[in-house]
């Protein structure tokens, strides 16, 4: 058996299908933040309180804005409808080295991305006439230095009802809790029901073949821990599941998710809808009945931000799962894991990739000895199988079974040199996860010219430095191929791999260099160890 032709062909496998993989689900990547107008227009979405696939729209305009800033987010809200119209991350730059902060929630005439919720139902405020128009103490709302939590009320005054829609932000936290209290002193029971959506442009199918991304809708239910639900899905159909237990609707890109986390007496309800060239996810209430004279609270939390794992995971069961490993989760969450914690020892992302992958070639290391110990054997017994060719001719039988009986005597594994490879590249293909969806590498500075390694390599020196390795292992490896056609597909390797890479972020390239110079390191140590038992030829 041809190894080398086998590794080949591994090999192409693996780039392609990774690539291939992640590019059917692709979209378009997050566009930078820009501003957003004093006189900003959004549409006051409401969803039937009877039919989550019916929606009832208002446009309305509003200048009444407020601003609630935290130390990590800054939103700008509409008194009117009390909707998110912006979220600015204020530990996030929004392209490398700017002085712009990175803007996820936005209402602009190109893209409009907003969080909206609202109490609809025979006494809700928010209805096809119009948008509840609540009055705040002020249009600035800062957290203090020294200050955990900052509370924004906003309230309204309708039939003897008092409204109070309240934003919670606290230190550090990326989950705004959002608190409607209906105070009922109208003299009759009021009946209410609250939801909270998210709604974005349909935004076509796009992203980069070297950095796939998904853009699109995503949520959590009783029977599903994590579903992706994109803009086409949305188009064709509408989501309408119940939530018994525990669950939230969101919307997500690149290295960032907003998502709804109900907080419901009872089942709600999961849902989707498209109005106007808009995509809508969101949760609708169970109908509240507010007894006269007595007081009600309905909350969610929204959280907008960051794909922090521990931090979502706190939040909200399965929501940590929006930082997407893909089908082999239960390799990459350990690796970033361990990734994280080499962080923190050594505060360098590009240190600790480093590190990461000796450890990583240091555990497969036994693989990679098998591999190229079974490699040499055959290189060792060529001779042997072009005489019995010879002898034996065009009886392909006689010469399956000769050449069965030669590897049984001659103790090898053919398939000794594929079989290693093979299971090292689950965890290659783990690794490219791991560190695709760490948001801890966006902008996040290595050494020297490589001060984002999110970004590939601007002057490409990484990949063409990965192409000569690449090269440097194939030299070294024992090769069977004697068909000229196939010498050059293998010469060719390097190049193809090497185009590959020159816009592969740099942090997978700089792992995937690090890994073929441990192989390197290998390769010689372990052929030096063949050649003093007399197993080893280059020739």
């Amino acid at each position: 058996m041809d190894s080398q032709r086998n590794i080949l062909l591994i090999a192409l496998m693996f780039v392609s299908f990774m690539l291939y993989l992640n590019w059917t689900e692709a979209t378009n990547p997050q566009p930078q933040g820009q501003g957003v107008t004093q006189q900003a227009q959004h549409s006051g979405d409401v969803p039937a309180s009877s039919d989550a696939s019916q929606p009832l729209t208002q446009d309305a305009v509003s200048n009444k804005l407020i601003t609630i800033k935290s130390d990590v987010l800054t939103l700008t809200v509409d008194t009117q409808g009390g909707d998110i119209l912006r979220a600015e991350l204020n530990n996030y730059d929004a392209e490398f080295d700017s002085v712009d902060k990175f803007v996820m929630l936005k209402n602009q005439p190109d893209h409009v991305f907003v969080a909206q919720s609202g109490l609809i139902g025979p006494d809700g405020i928010d209805t096809l006439d119009g948008r509840a128009q609540f009055s705040a103490n002020g249009t600035d709302f800062v957290m203090a230095d020294g200050q955990d939590e900052l509370r924004v009320p906003l309230t309204l005054v309708k039939d003897g009802i008092t409204f109070t829609k309240t934003f919670v932000l606290k230190r550090d936290n990326y989950a705004v809790d959002v608190d409607y209290t209906v105070d009922n002193q109208s003299g009759k029971a009021a009946t209410v029901q609250m939801y909270a959506q998210l709604k974005q442009n349909l935004l076509d199918d796009g992203g980069s073949l070297t950095m796939p991304t998904y853009r699109g809708g995503v949520y959590s239910a009783d029977d599903a821990k994590y579903e992706k639900y994109s803009f086409d899905d949305m188009k064709d159909r509408n989501l309408n599941l119940t939530i018994a237990n525990q669950g939230w609707a969101g919307m997500m890109q690149h290295y960032f998710v907003a998502a709804w986390i109900p907080h419901s007496e009872g089942e709600a309800n999961l849902y989707t809808r498209t109005s106007n060239g808009q995509g809508f996810i969101g949760v609708r209430y169970p109908t509240t009945t507010v007894a006269a004279g007595s007081t009600a609270q309905l909350d969610a939390t929204l959280w907008v931000g960051p794909k922090l794992q521990d931090k979502m995971a706190e939040v909200a069961p399965n929501l940590n799962l929006t930082v997407d490993y893909g089908w082999l989760w239960f390799i990459a969450s350990p690796l970033h894991w361990l990734l994280s914690t080499i962080h923190g020892f050594v505060g360098n992302w590009g240190v600790a990739i480093i590190i990461l992958t000796f450890i990583v070639r240091g555990v497969m290391y036994p693989l990679t000895k098998a591999q190229y110990t079974s490699m040499a054997k055959m290189r060792m017994l060529q001779p042997k199988l072009a005489e019995m060719r010879e002898r034996i001719g065009d009886d392909r039988q006689r010469m399956s079974q000769e050449m069965m009986e030669l590897y049984k005597k001659e103790k090898v594994n053919p398939l000794g040199g594929c079989l290693p490879l093979l299971l090292q590249m689950p965890i290659f293909i783990a690794l490219y996860w791991a560190l695709m969806e760490s948001v801890e590498l966006r902008h996040a500075p290595f050494m020297l010219w490589i001060q984002d390694l999110s970004a590939p390599d601007p002057y490409y020196v990484l990949p063409l430095l990965m192409g000569a390795s690449m090269f440097l292992i194939q030299k070294m490896s024992p090769s069977t191929i004697t068909d000229p056609m196939q010498q050059k597909i293998m010469n060719f390797m390097p190049v193809m791999f090497t185009v590959f890479f020159l816009w592969f972020p740099a942090g997978l390239v700089l792992y995937w260099l690090v890994s073929n110079v441990v192989t390197l390191i290998q390769q010689t140590m372990i052929y030096r160890a063949l050649e003093k038992k007399g197993l080893h030829s280059r020739t």
